[in-house]
């Protein structure tokens, strides 16, 4: 349960009553109680109202609003505004950020703060231990909200305050600094170190700066954001122990190592903004839902944010079109969601975001088609108690690594068009579409309970992997990796002895070498053992891979240059398991039946099979099976059960037998009568 105090689905969202003048804010309780909110995230962006100049705070408004809240029974997930510092901080010499070119960014936005900036660290912690002293027993305080959406804006700064810190860093990691040359290989283009003071951000330099610099940068940066939050943690936790505190992530966010992250977090929460444009598919925001299921290994999530209908700062707006919100909030639930939360709650008339859409529009009541379907998702939401704390099974899971794709998309690499995430998707898109629900994993997991496991493009490999995925695999499992994997160690410095370095043993090949191909470029891959369904033959593109064999088997061949012949596609028997080796990048169809047909191998199977576009997963409480089946089509659909299972839609309170008919754009959830 996320929160002791609220035994409930959480739903609501971002509430900037600041904004408004307070005579609306009677107005505000009388339309969230009608709305079914029972949860408001408050003072996000409040720091220049609560502090007035260093030596002052203001907390009279924030005491009238957190009363006001608990004599509505609406809940606050107080934030600590820390999130954009006011502009008397931002005149502090070391709190504006610096960019790769040395050059300080002004404030004027939000989120304009150097995260090693003592000043900004020092003021921000007071700040947070005031508001938590001064809260720390209301009733209306449900869980703490730290900053927001860290590094969105300013992912790295490069000023001197974070050169010493990276020092600092580096001398916890390393202890010597022949260590970080032997890590970052110094003897390259004379940038060999004989001090500390010697060391500097990877800044702004005349060509690609070393990439093990680079790469340790990116971990330091993290860490150093990560520092930031757990100072304001640590806080927190010493006063009100028993709150749970979040902060909101931004789903495959590549500039912060998340599943670090979550080790210091007590709820995940995450903010979601699909393009609801024609071709957006739904596979992306389930991706980035497991994702963040995965990062506390299993635990229910809060949808943080998502718009209601259209947002702000895309190059075009589009609207969400009826059905689409309640639709893609019962997704966020079905991946394992217990909060489902906007931004925001009342529209704004001045600001940056105004024509981001909100729960109230600009029409100010309660006549807007967006506020009409944010009261009836409210409704519904409320009769769903029951699924509160429910998991997701899954046994199949992809393995997913921040560093390995910050290495591997490092500006000096055999090809700009490898993209780490499109080579995850070319697995999870298949799975999306056979309704196999998937895990999203750390490398060095446990992988004990999976019976397919994963890992595209796993370009590093880090200490304790190879065992890992050996163990896995010798004692029963099904292991998927593909092209550049096996490449470099944890310092991005590559293995001796040839690709793909420790995971030959493990898939029974060698690489000689492999071949980018131009944009232009394409080759063909024959199977030379039939899979079900499939056809004979395959284009690729992207990448090739010259194979060649040591006790692995040829599954497929490429059939055009001069490694025409050779393998693109491997299985190596290892223990009691299988191990496959992906070559190349084949086209879609080809992943559909290749994953199908491992599946069918590993007898893995959907909860309920369905017509295309329409997406099943179930999620178990005990021995109590909730079975999400959501229609994302533009036409109704209909979908055959069980004959001899009697089911309940949770949502439309009806009961059904033998068919279910969805309208398009609808959802249910069945559980067993």
């Amino acid at each position: 349960m996320i929160s002791s105090k609220l035994p409930k689905i959480l739903y609501g969202g971002d509430y900037n009553p600041e904004q408004w003048p307070e005579n609306l804010w009677l107005e505000d309780m009388k339309l969230m109680k009608q709305a079914g909110v029972n949860l408001v995230s408050i003072g996000i962006f409040s720091w220049a109202l609560l502090q007035p100049n260093e030596e002052t705070y203001n907390f009279e408004w924030l005491d009238r609003l957190l009363n006001l809240l608990a004599e509505n029974h609406i809940y606050a997930d107080l934030a600590t505004a820390t999130a954009a510092q006011p502009a008397w901080l931002s005149q502090y010499s070391d709190v504006l950020p610096v960019d790769v070119k040395v050059n300080k960014i002004s404030y004027g936005s939000r989120q304009s703060y150097c995260p090693n900036s003592p000043t900004y660290r020092r003021l921000g912690q007071q700040l947070v231990r005031s508001l938590a002293e001064r809260y720390k027993n209301h009733s209306a305080l449900a869980m703490w909200h730290i900053n927001n959406e860290y590094a969105c804006h300013i992912q790295s700064c490069y000023c001197e305050n974070c050169a010493q810190a990276f020092r600092s860093w580096l001398q916890k990691k390393y202890e010597t600094v022949e260590k970080v040359n032997e890590a970052w290989g110094t003897n390259f283009w004379s940038q060999h170190y004989y001090d500390w003071s010697e060391i500097i951000p990877p800044r702004a330099t005349s060509t690609f700066p070393n990439p093990s610099q680079v790469l340790d940068y990116r971990r330091f940066m993290s860490d150093s954001l990560l520092d930031c939050y757990l100072g304001e943690y640590g806080i927190l936790k010493s006063i009100t122990p028993d709150i749970p505190v979040t902060t909101n992530f931004m789903g495959d966010f590549k500039p912060l190592n998340y599943f670090e992250w979550a080790k210091h977090i007590d709820v995940v929460s995450w903010d979601s903004y699909p393009n609801p444009e024609p071709n957006y598919h739904p596979s992306w925001a389930a991706f980035n839902h497991d994702l963040m299921r995965g990062l506390k290994k299993g635990q229910p999530f809060i949808l943080m944010e998502q718009a209601t209908n259209n947002v702000n700062w895309r190059p075009t707006n589009t609207n969400k079109r009826p059905g689409v919100m309640p639709l893609w909030s019962y997704q966020a639930m079905a991946h394992g969601a217990d909060g489902i939360m906007f931004f925001q709650w009342r529209q704004s008339l001045k600001g940056a975001e105004k024509f981001h859409s909100a729960m109230i529009t600009h029409t100010g009541d309660d006549q807007s088609r967006v506020y009409r379907e944010v009261s009836k998702l409210g409704a519904e939401l409320g009769s769903l108690n029951e699924i509160i704390d429910s998991r997701v099974p899954s046994e199949v899971a992809i393995l997913f690594d921040y560093e390995n794709w910050w290495a591997v998309e490092y500006d000096q690499r055999p090809s700009e068009n490898l993209k780490y995430l499109e080579q995850i998707r070319n697995f999870y898109n298949p799975l999306f579409a056979l309704n196999i629900p998937v895990d999203i994993l750390p490398v060095d997991a446990d992988l004990t309970r999976y019976k397919l496991v994963i890992a595209p493009l796993l370009y590093m490999v880090k200490p304790g992997v190879k065992e890992n995925l050996e163990n896995y695999v010798a004692n029963g499992g099904t292991f998927i990796t593909t092209f550049f994997s096996g490449i470099v160690d944890e310092t991005d410095g590559v293995f001796p002895g040839g690709y793909p370095g420790p995971l030959a043993a493990l898939l029974g090949i060698s690489i000689e070498e492999f071949d980018a191909l131009e944009p232009h470029l394409e080759n063909n891959i024959e199977l030379i053992e039939k899979i079900e369904e499939a056809e004979s033959q395959y284009r690729c593109e992207l990448w090739c891979d010259v194979v060649k064999l040591h006790g692995a088997k040829g599954l497929a061949n490429f059939t055009q240059d001069y490694y025409a012949g050779y393998p693109a596609l491997t299985e190596n028997h290892f223990g009691k398991g299988k191990a496959y080796y992906l070559a190349t990048q084949p086209d879609q169809s080809f992943f559909k039946k290749f994953i199908k047909h491992l599946c069918q191998l590993n007898q893995i199977k959907t909860p309920l099979e369905a017509p295309a576009g329409v997406e099943v997963l179930a999620r178990n409480q005990c021995e109590q099976a909730f079975l999400f089946v959501l229609n994302h089509n533009q036409y109704p659909v209909s979908v055959a059960l069980p004959v001899s299972l009697q089911y309940q839609n949770l949502i439309s309170k009806k009961t059904i037998t033998g068919q279910l008919t969805l309208e398009a754009k609808e959802a249910a959830i069945l559980c067993n009568s």
